[in-house]
């Protein structure tokens, strides 16, 4: 039968307290196991009420969907593996038996706090999404997120912004570069974001001919004079320093520098511009007065 003429099967819900990572990663484990199957799977985070659970069930009831849940509130997994008899809607416990067992086994009372492991790990957790925003804002890419990035560089082709951005991005730092080309205008959204968190990278034209004629013979396309001519590069080392003074961006000189030092030099600004004297920052979208 063709794909595209198949009827939709009713969803599989994954309640959680948290964030319905570990549910979910168990419901797909195994949806992958069915090729080409079309399953619609619907991530519920945060359930903390039995008002919740009681709309979990009747959205359920309604789609004739099955739930699955990871809750580590008793109360919680018991409220709804008892709605969802009475309603007969299926639903799939991935935390009782387990639960059960630790309880009789270690007779110590559980602390019933979702996303406990995420917490403890969160560092691992930063890392890793900080990495998948990284690679996702590489050369440009995606501008109209800029905005959520914590440390935006930007400067011409060749003067090292996506190894740095890398480099920060292992410390768990979101980074984005944008690439500065001479003739083109720069994305609106660099202009748009706070300015003490955007480095201009500046580097003398001696050194990026030599990083450029590398590419280039990586490329085995030592054809492409433009691209190495010592008079349009200088120019675009102008033109980069004028959206660098444009934009209000803080310089950093990468030439003859290693990548180290120059990340050190870019997280000791941030510290003493953002009061932070640890590795990371809270996100620029991040409300301390509530905590989101």
């Amino acid at each position: 039968m063709n794909k595209s003429n198949r009827k939709t099967p009713p969803p599989i819900y994954v309640a959680s307290g948290g964030k319905g990572l570990a549910g979910n990663n168990m419901v797909q484990s195994l949806l992958i196991q069915y090729p080409n199957n079309n399953i619609p799977v619907i991530i519920i985070p945060g359930v903390s009420s039995e008002k919740d659970v009681f709309n979990i069930i009747k959205e359920a009831k309604k789609t004739k969907g099955l739930v699955t849940h990871t809750f580590v509130n008793p109360d919680l997994r018991k409220k709804i593996n008892q709605l969802g008899e009475e309603h007969g809607v299926r639903i799939i416990d991935f935390m009782s038996g387990l639960a059960s067992y630790l309880d009789e086994q270690l007779n110590i009372k559980p602390l019933k706090h979702p996303g406990l492991y995420r917490k403890m790990h969160h560092k691992y957790f930063d890392r890793i999404e900080a990495i998948e925003f990284t690679l996702s804002h590489d050369d440009g890419m995606d501008p109209e997120r800029l905005h959520h990035a914590e440390i935006i560089l930007t400067g011409v082709s060749r003067s090292g912004k996506t190894p740095l951005s890398v480099y920060l991005t292992m410390y768990g730092w979101k980074v984005a570069n944008i690439p500065l080309v001479n003739g083109i205008q720069p994305p609106k959204e660099l202009f748009e974001v706070d300015p003490k968190r955007v480095f201009g990278l500046s580097i003398g034209a001696p050194q990026l001919i030599a990083h450029r004629k590398k590419r280039l013979m990586a490329w085995n396309n030592m054809d492409n004079t433009v691209y190495i001519d010592e008079k349009s590069i200088r120019e675009e080392i102008r033109h980069a320093m004028f959206i660098f003074e444009r934009g209000g961006f803080s310089v950093v000189n990468v030439s003859n520098k290693p990548i180290e030092s120059t990340a050190n030099e870019i997280l000791n600004m941030m510290s003493e511009r953002f009061a932070f004297r640890g590795r990371r920052i809270e996100s620029p979208y991040h409300d301390s007065r509530t905590g989101k």
